[in-house]
C-alpha cells in the first residue's frame, strides 16, 4: 500500500497535469494551519516563474480540475496561491479498510531486504549492569525490532568485554583469597570442577575490590597483568577460571537483560576474535597500510578533506599488546567472513564518535569491508538525574540497573494498588509490565543522541507523554471491546464507516499515518518517531472516546463501525509498542 500522503500527492499531481502543468508540482504536505485545512499544496507558487503566470491563476485552474475528485472534499485557493485541502471521509474509510485487511497494515516491504549486524548492549563480564547500560540495550532492541518489522534481517550481538585486564584482576583477587584452588596449581593435569568457585553475587564484588587494590598497590597491579597474560596465552587453570567467570556472568547478564525484554542473537565477546588478530595485523603490514610510529603499529586514517586533526588508528601498542581498536577491527573482519552483512550498526555513548570514525576509516582503508558495506555509528546521550548530571545513587555511586527496575516496579505497584483492588500476584505482574513501559518509553521518547532527565514521577504517570498513558489507552480499548462482546456484538460484522465527527476523522487520519511513521523511524533508526506517533494516536483516540457514547449507541451499524475503528486502533498501538520492546496488560 502506498502512504496516504503519496496517494493525495498523486491526485494533486494529476490535477496539475490536467490543468496543463507539471505533475511534480502536486506535492502535498500536512497543513501548518490545521484550523484552515488538513493538507496544503504550494506547487502553484513553485510553478509561477517557470510558466510565467500568476500563482493564483495556476492554483485556481488546478482547483477546477479537482471538482470531481474522489479524494478531496474541499479544495480552496488562498492568496498568493496556496491550495488548502481536506480529504473525503469516504476516501479515508477506504484507505483504513485496505490497511485493516493488509499484512502489516499495508506497510511496503523493501524490494531488496538488507542484512544488518547490530552491535549493542556493551556488557562487561564480571561487572553488574548499571543504569549507563540501559540506553544501549533499550534503544538497540527497539531499532532491531523496527528494522525487522520493516522487512530487514537483523542479527543482534551484545559484544561483551570479556578479554582484557578486568579478567586478570578478578583472577588475582580470587588467588589472594583462595590461593589453594587447584586452578593455580600449574602441575595439575586432571579435570577442573564444573561448578565455579564463586557465585554471581561474589563475582560482582570481586572486580571492584581488585580494581581499587590495583590503583593503590603496584605489585598487585603487576600480578593482575601477569594473570591477564596467562588467561590470554592459554594457561589451563587460568583459562578454566576465565570460563567459569564467563558462564556465571553471562547467566546473570541474560537474567537482567530478560527483565528489560532484550534478546541478543549472538553472545560474542572480544575473546572470540583474539586468535584472528595476528593474521589480520600481518595482512595490514603486507598491504602497506600499517607502519611503526614511536614503537607502536598504526594505520594513518587522515583524509585530505579533514578540517580538524584526525589521529592515526593504533593497531598494536609499543609492547605488542592489542587495543580495543584491534579487537573491533578483527570483529568487523570476522563478521564480514561469517555473516557478510550489508551493514554493521554500532550503538554506544556519543563520546565515542572520534573512536568509531577512526575504526571505520581503518576498516575501509585496509579493505576489511566491501566498498558498499554500510558502517553506521549511533551515539546516544546520557541518562541524568534531576541535577542534570549522570544518574547516581544517593551516596554518589553508579546505580545498578536491577535496582532501577525494582524501584520503578515498586512505584507502579504503589500507584496501581492505591487506585483499585487487585490480587497481589496480578498487581505485581501488572506493575512489572507497566514499569517496563515507563522505563522504555521514558528513554525512547527522547531523541537517542540527546541527554535526558530521569524523572520517576513523570515517567510513571498515567497522564501525559508516558508509557503508562499509552498502556492505559490500550487497556481502555480492550475493556470497551470486551464489553461489546459481552453485549453479543461480533467483531466479524464490524465494518468501518466514513467518519461523522471531527474527533472520529482525526482518529482515522492518525491511523492512516502509520506506514509513514514506521518507514520514517526505520530509515532514520529513530524509535522516538514511533513514540511521537503513538502519543498522537492515543490522544486522538481518547478525544474520540470522550466525545462518543460507543456502547450505548442504538444504531447497531454505527456502533459496529466504531468497534472496527477501535479494533484497528488497538492493533496499531500494540504493534507499535512491540517495536519499542514492551507490551500491555489486560487490565490496569
Amino acid at each position: 500500500m502506498k502512504k496516504l500522503l503519496d496517494l493525495i500527492s498523486e491526485e494533486m499531481g494529476m490535477a496539475f497535469e490536467k490543468a496543463g502543468y507539471d505533475a511534480a508540482l502536486g506535492r502535498v504536505s500536512l497543513s501548518n494551519r490545521p484550523d484552515l485545512c488538513e493538507y496544503q499544496c504550494n506547487g502553484a507558487m513553485a510553478g509561477a516563474k517557470r510558466y510565467k503566470k500568476a500563482p493564483l491563476a495556476i492554483a485556481e485552474e488546478t482547483a477546477a480540475a479537482l471538482r470531481e475528485s474522489r479524494v478531496f472534499s474541499q479544495v480552496e485557493v488562498a492568496a498568493p496561491g496556496f491550495l488548502n485541502l481536506k480529504v473525503k471521509e469516504s476516501f479515508l474509510r477506504e484507505y483504513l479498510a485496505d490497511m485493516r485487511k493488509s499484512e502489516k497494515f499495508g506497510l511496503e516491504m523493501p524490494e531488496k531486504p538488507r542484512k544488518y549486524v547490530l552491535d549493542y548492549g556493551g556488557a562487561n563480564i564480571a561487572k553488574p549492569l548499571h543504569v549507563g547500560h540501559m540506553r544501549s540495550a533499550v534503544i538497540g532492541e527497539s531499532i532491531k525490532r523496527i528494522l525487522r518489522y520493516c522487512g530487514h534481517e537483523v542479527i543482534g550481538d551484545v559484544h561483551m568485554g570479556d578479554w582484557g585486564q578486568p579478567m586478570g584482576l578478578v583472577v588475582t583477587e580470587l588467588q589472594e583469597r583462595h590461593p589453594d584452588l587447584i586452578y593455580f596449581d600449574e602441575t595439575y593435569t586432571g579435570e577442573y570442577p564444573k561448578e565455579a568457585p564463586f557465585t554471581a553475587t561474589e563475582l560482582e564484588e570481586l572486580y571492584p575490590t581488585a580494581s581499587k587494590k590495583s590503583k593503590e598497590d603496584q605489585a598487585y597491579k603487576e600480578k593482575a597483568m601477569e594473570n591477564t597474560y596467562k588467561i590470554q596465552s592459554g594457561v589451563r587453570g587460568h583459562r578454566a577460571l576465565w570460563q567459569h567467570i564467563l558462564r556465571v556472568s553471562v547467566a546473570d547478564l541474560k537474567k537482567n537483560y530478560e527483565r528489560l525484554n532484550v534478546e541478543f542473537d549472538l553472545w560474542k565477546g572480544e575473546s572470540d576474535v583474539h586468535d584472528l588478530i595476528p593474521a589480520m595485523v600481518e595482512e595490514m603490514k603486507r598491504g602497506g597500510y600499517a607502519h611503526e610510529s614511536e614503537g607502536a603499529l598504526v594505520v594513518d586514517v587522515k583524509e585530505e578533506s579533514d578540517t580538524k586533526e584526525m589521529p592515526p588508528c593504533m593497531i598494536l601498542k609499543s609492547d605488542g599488546a592489542a587495543l580495543y581498536n584491534t579487537t573491533d577491527l578483527a570483529t568487523i573482519m570476522d563478521r564480514m567472513e561469517k555473516i557478510d552483512p550489508d551493514g554493521i550498526i554500532y550503538l554506544t555513548d556519543k563520546r565515542q564518535e572520534l573512536y568509531f570514525e577512526q575504526v571505520f576509516r581503518c576498516a575501509r582503508k585496509t579493505k576489511l569491508v566491501k566498498p558498499e558495506t554500510e558502517l553506521i555509528w549511533m551515539g546516544f546521550g546520557t541518562m541524568n538525574g534531576r541535577d542534570g548530571k549522570p544518574f547516581k545513587t544517593r551516596d554518589g555511586g553508579v546505580k545498578r540497573l536491577e535496582s532501577l527496575i525494582e524501584e520503578t516496579n515498586a512505584e507502579m505497584y504503589r500507584k496501581i494498588t492505591e487506585n483499585r483492588e487487585m490480587p497481589k500476584e496480578e498487581a505485581e505482574e501488572t506493575a512489572r509490565i507497566i514499569g517496563l513501559a515507563a522505563l522504555k518509553y521514558g528513554d525512547l521518547s527522547n531523541q537517542a543522541s540527546k541527554d535526558y532527565i530521569f524523572d520517576m514521577e513523570k515517567f510513571t504517570s498515567f497522564e501525559g507523554d508516558t508509557g503508562p498513558y499509552i498502556l492505559y489507552t490500550i487497556v481502555r480499548i480492550k475493556s470497551i471491546l470486551g464489553k461489546y462482546r459481552e453485549q453479543g456484538g461480533s467483531f466479524t460484522d464490524a465494518a468501518l464507516r466514513p467518519a461523522e465527527s471531527a474527533a472520529e476523522k482525526d482518529l482515522a487520519m492518525q491511523l492512516a499515518a502509520f506506514t509513514a511513521a514506521v518507514s520514517g523511524a526505520c530509515e532514520e533508526l529513530a524509535p522516538h518517531k514511533i513514540c511521537a506517533y503513538i502519543y498522537d494516536l492515543a490522544n486522538a483516540f481518547n478525544r474520540f472516546y470522550h466525545e462518543t457514547r460507543i456502547l450505548t449507541e442504538e444504531k447497531e451499524e454505527k456502533k459496529a463501525g466504531w468497534v472496527a475503528l477501535l479494533l484497528l486502533t488497538g492493533d496499531v498501538l500494540e504493534t507499535c509498542i512491540d517495536m519499542l520492546g514492551f507490551s500491555a496488560p489486560e487490565r490496569m
